[in-house]
C-alpha cells in the first residue's frame, strides 16, 4: 500500500498527455461544457488512507455511477422482492437501448442500464416521502459528508434532451413495470444522475462495498454482507454496459462508469479507486479511465482474480 502513491503518479504521468481519441458526452449539453483535459485519480483503502493525483478534488457529474447508490437504497428497502422488477443479467446492448424490453416484457436486464435504473427510481419514489431530498441525505449519511449536492444545470440539461429516456420510461410503463407518474420518475432519475462528487468523495462513499465494517452507518445497516456481495457481482458483470466483459478481462475488479467520465472500481477487503477523465470511448466509458485501471491492476498485481 505504501507504493500506491508512486504507482498512480507513474501511470498518471504516462497517460496524461497520450492521444485520447475519446469524445466528451456533449449530447447532454451541460456535460459538454466540462474541460476534456480534466484527469484525476483517488484511491482510498479500507483503513481510510487516501492517495490522489491530478484533479481528484474537483467535483463532476457522476451520472450512471449514481445507479449503484439508487440500487443500494432500493435493495435496502425492498430486499429480494426487488428482483421481481429488474433482472441481474448483462445486457450486451448499449446503455440506452430499447431493444430487449420488448422481448423481456418491460423487465430491464439489470439495474445499471438506463431502463433498469429508471425502474429502480420508480421503486424509490414509491417508498420515499421526498425522493430527491431523501436520496441525497442517504448519500450524505453513507460518506459522512454534508457537502453533497445535485447540479440543477445538469439535471435540467438532461430533461431537455432526454428523449430516449422518456421513451424508455413510457415503454416500461406500458408493460406495467412503472407504478408512478412518468414525469415524476424521470425528474428523480435525472437528478440522481446529476449528483456531483469528486474522485476523493466517490472513493469514500463506496467503502461500504469494500469492507464489511462500513456496512453499518449511523446505526443503520446500509446492506447485509450478502447484499453487498450481490451488488459487487452485478457491478462486475454489468457495470460497463456492453463493455463489461472487456473491463473484467482487462482490469479484474467490480466497477461502474458514468458518461461524465468517471469510473469507480472496488477491490473487496482492500480499496476503492476512482478515475475521472471526461473523454469517452465508443462504448460510453472513459478512455483514459479504462486504460489507467488496467495498468493499475497490472502493476500492483491486485485484482479479484
Amino acid at each position: 500500500m505504501e507504493n500506491y502513491q508512486k504507482i498512480i503518479e507513474d501511470i498518471y504521468l504516462n497517460l496524461k498527455n497520450v492521444n485520447d481519441p475519446g469524445k466528451v458526452a456533449n449530447y447532454i449539453p451541460e456535460l459538454g461544457t466540462v474541460s476534456a483535459d480534466n484527469f484525476g485519480i483517488n484511491i482510498t483503502d479500507i483503513h481510510r488512507k487516501s492517495f490522489s493525483i491530478g484533479d481528484a478534488d474537483k467535483k463532476f457529474s457522476i451520472q450512471s455511477i449514481s445507479k449503484i447508490l439508487t440500487l443500494t437504497l432500493a435493495y435496502q428497502l425492498e430486499g429480494e422482492e426487488l428482483w421481481k422488477r429488474v433482472d441481474v443479467e448483462p445486457s450486451g446492448n448499449p446503455f440506452n437501448s430499447l431493444l430487449q424490453l420488448e422481448a423481456d416484457f418491460g423487465k430491464p436486464r439489470n439495474p445499471f442500464i438506463n431502463a433498469g435504473a429508471i425502474v429502480i427510481c420508480d421503486v424509490l419514489i414509491s417508498h420515499l416521502k421526498n425522493p430527491k431530498e431523501d436520496f441525497l441525505n442517504f448519500c450524505k449519511d453513507i460518506c459522512h459528508n454534508n457537502n453533497l449536492a445535485y447540479s440543477d444545470k445538469v439535471a435540467q440539461s438532461e430533461k431537455e434532451t432526454g428523449f430516449r429516456n422518456t421513451a424508455l420510461c413510457n415503454f416500461i410503463k406500458s408493460f406495467g413495470n412503472i407504478k408512478n407518474k412518468v414525469e415524476d420518475v424521470l425528474d428523480f432519475y435525472f437528478y440522481t444522475c446529476a449528483l456531483e462528487l469528486s474522485c476523493a468523495e466517490l472513493s469514500q462513499i463506496f467503502l461500504f462495498l469494500a469492507d464489511d465494517h462500513f456496512l453499518c452507518q449511523k446505526g443503520k445497516t446500509v446492506l447485509t454482507e450478502s447484499q453487498a456481495k450481490r451488488v459487487n457481482a452485478i457491478m462486475l458483470t454489468c457495470g460497463f454496459y456492453d463493455e463489461s466483459g472487456e473491463f473484467a478481462f482487462r482490469v479484474g475488479l467490480p466497477g461502474k462508469s458514468g458518461v461524465g467520465g468517471g469510473i469507480v472500481a472496488i477491490h473487496p477487503d482492500n480499496y476503492v479507486i476512482t478515475v475521472w477523465s471526461p473523454k469517452l470511448n465508443p462504448k460510453g466509458n472513459s478512455y483514459k479511465g479504462m486504460h489507467f485501471l488496467e495498468q493499475f491492476t497490472t502493476q500492483t498485481g491486485i485484482s479479484i482474480f
